[in-house]
C-alpha cells in the first residue's frame, strides 16, 4: 500500500508537470565495476538491469519516451573487445528481454546510425521495431551509435537534398521542419535530462533536442539507479522554475 501510495504522488506531479520525456545518460557501469574489483562487462550487465527497471518506472509513472545513451559514435574508440562485448551486449538484450518488453506494451526504437552495425545486429535491432511499433506503452528510445553533431549534420544534409530537389526552399526550413529530420522527429522534447555519475557534461547527446531541457547530474552510477532514484529525479524536476527564455 506504501508503494501505491507513493507511485500516485509522483503520477500526480508528472500530470502537473505535463512531464512527457526523460533523457538519460547511463553513466558510470565501468566505475561501479571497478568499486566493487568487478569487470567492466558486469558494471555494463547491471546497468542493462538498471534499464529495465527504470522503463517499467517510467510506465507506472505515465512518462510516455525514455531515451538513453547506450552507444555513442565516439564509443568506438574504447578497446575492440570491450567494443564486441557492447555489441554483443545489446543483442543478446534485445533477443532476451524482446518478449517481456512488448507483452507490456513497450515501443522500442534506435536512434542513430544503425548502418555501421553488424548485418546480424542491425536485424536483431530491426526486428524489435517491427515487433513493437503498434504497442502504446512506453516509448523507450535507444541511442546507439548515436552523436548529436552527426545527427545534426545528417538532418541538415537532407533538407539541403531537398532543396537541391525542388520539393522546398530555403525560406521554408523552420525549426520544426528541422526537428522532424532528426532522428528523434516523431517525439517530444525531452523535458528532463538526467546524467548519471557525477560527471557534468553533455557528451554530444540530443544537442538539438536539450536546449530548454532541464538538466540534472546525479551521484549514482547508473548500475545503482532505480525506481526509487527516478522518483526523486521527478520532484527535483517539480520544484524547478521552467522559464523558457522568459
Amino acid at each position: 500500500m506504501e508503494t501505491l501510495t507513493k507511485d500516485n504522488e509522483i503520477i500526480e506531479l508528472v500530470k502537473k508537470t505535463e512531464m512527457k520525456h526523460i533523457a538519460i545518460i547511463m553513466d558510470g557501469n565501468r566505475r561501479w565495476a571497478k568499486e566493487k574489483n568487478l569487470p567492466s562487462a558486469m558494471g555494463h550487465k547491471k546497468g542493462v538491469d538498471a534499464l529495465k527497471k527504470v522503463v517499467y518506472a517510467c510506465d507506472d509513472y505515465g512518462i510516455k519516451y525514455l531515451t538513453v545513451y547506450a552507444f555513442s559514435t565516439e564509443n568506438w574508440n574504447r578497446k575492440p573487445e570491450e567494443v564486441d562485448f557492447l555489441m554483443n551486449l545489446l543483442g543478446t538484450t534485445i533477443k532476451n528481454e524482446l518478449k517481456e518488453l512488448h507483452e507490456n506494451g513497450v515501443v522500442i526504437t534506435f536512434l542513430g546510425d544503425l548502418t555501421k552495425l553488424s548485418p546480424k545486429l542491425q536485424e536483431i535491432l530491426y526486428h524489435a521495431i517491427d515487433t513493437t511499433k503498434n504497442n502504446t506503452g512506453v516509448h523507450l528510445q535507444i541511442a546507439f551509435n548515436y552523436g548529436a553533431r552527426d545527427e545534426i549534420i545528417t538532418a541538415a544534409k537532407k533538407l539541403a537534398q531537398k532543396v537541391k530537389n525542388g520539393e522546398i526552399t530555403t525560406d521554408d526550413i523552420t525549426e520544426d521542419m528541422f526537428s522532424k529530420e532528426l532522428y528523434t522527429g516523431t517525439s517530444p522534447d525531452p523535458d528532463l535530462l538526467i546524467r548519471t555519475g557525477g560527471e557534468i557534461r553533455v557528451s554530444n547527446y540530443l544537442l538539438w533536442q536539450i536546449a530548454y531541457s532541464e538538466i540534472l547530474i546525479v551521484d549514482e552510477f547508473w548500475p545503482e539507479f532505480d525506481k526509487e532514484a527516478l522518483a526523486n529525479s521527478i520532484k527535483e524536476f517539480y520544484n524547478r522554475n521552467r522559464r523558457w527564455g522568459k
